[in-house]
């Protein structure tokens, strides 16, 4: 163990709610990266929205590894705690915005610097 604490400041049906939104929005990611990359295949460059395309498909790649990472984090116990300060991420911060990784303050601090 790294000495990392875990998310126990989240009660288990919080985390039954957050795995699940996040297990949720990694299928309907992938599915949207499925279809974008099947346009790719099927594209042959020549109408000019080529690089929209490959635009879209980075942001989609960069999404689910987001998600899975997050997902990886739950799973690990470690989801939920801030990178910085390790102090716990509110629930509704989380639901709000899954795949914070910092608490508030953190954040504002990271902002202004």
């Amino acid at each position: 163990m790294t000495g990392r604490r875990t998310n126990t400041h989240l009660s288990g049906v919080q985390l039954q709610s957050l795995h699940q939104d996040l297990t949720e929005q990694l299928e309907q990611r992938r599915l949207h990266l499925d279809g974008l990359r099947e346009q790719e295949r099927d594209s042959n460059g020549g109408d000019g929205t080529w690089q929209e395309l490959m635009v879209s498909v980075t942001a989609a790649e960069r999404a689910v590894t987001e998600l899975s990472q997050a997902t990886d984090r739950l799973v690990a116990g470690t989801y939920g705690r801030c990178t910085h300060c390790e102090a716990g991420i509110p629930f509704e911060r989380l639901k709000i915005r899954p795949l914070a990784r910092t608490c508030i303050n953190c954040q504002r601090q990271h902002e202004v610097a």
